[in-house]
């Protein structure tokens, strides 16, 4: 189960860049959970929590920090980067190149997070790309960039 869990339903195996494929998921359940607003909060509590309980476990299975098959990770990033963003494909390919990106830089905190054991180690420096990435859409769309 640990594995299942931790490789978003063994997502994470896939060849070569299985972060981005999580975060291509990330985006298909933003466009399936998208409205209702009750059930995508939900959806991302339950990733949370299912990735911090998972990760240390997972670092155990895999024998390896931060193990690039662990990828429930992405999938939350992804869809707290979408959170309160109106659907326009524009935007989610916008959120996913920017999420991306943060994610593979670390921008302050995420490298120190990134290097805290177990699920909090695996967890936070996504969850700190897609609030990051969150905040400059938000941003963006309220300065009214992309209209």
């Amino acid at each position: 189960m640990i594995k299942i869990l931790s490789t978003f339903f063994y997502i994470g195996y896939l060849p070569l860049i299985p972060g981005t494929f999580a975060s291509i998921t990330g985006v298909f359940l933003f466009y399936f959970l998208k409205d209702n607003l009750l059930i995508y909060i939900f959806s991302i509590l339950f990733l949370l929590l299912i990735g911090i309980l998972v990760g240390e476990r997972a670092e155990e299975v895999f024998q390896r920090k931060d193990c690039p098959f662990i990828v429930i990770d992405e999938v939350l990033g992804m869809l707290l980067s979408l959170i309160f963003i109106p659907y326009d494909i524009k935007l989610v390919i916008i959120a996913f190149v920017i999420f991306r990106i943060l994610d593979t830089l670390k921008p302050y905190p995420a490298s120190m997070l990134q290097n805290l054991k177990g699920g909090i180690g695996i967890m936070g420096d996504d969850i700190v790309a897609g609030l990051y990435t969150n905040i400059i859409l938000q941003l963006a769309l309220r300065l009214a960039v992309f209209s």
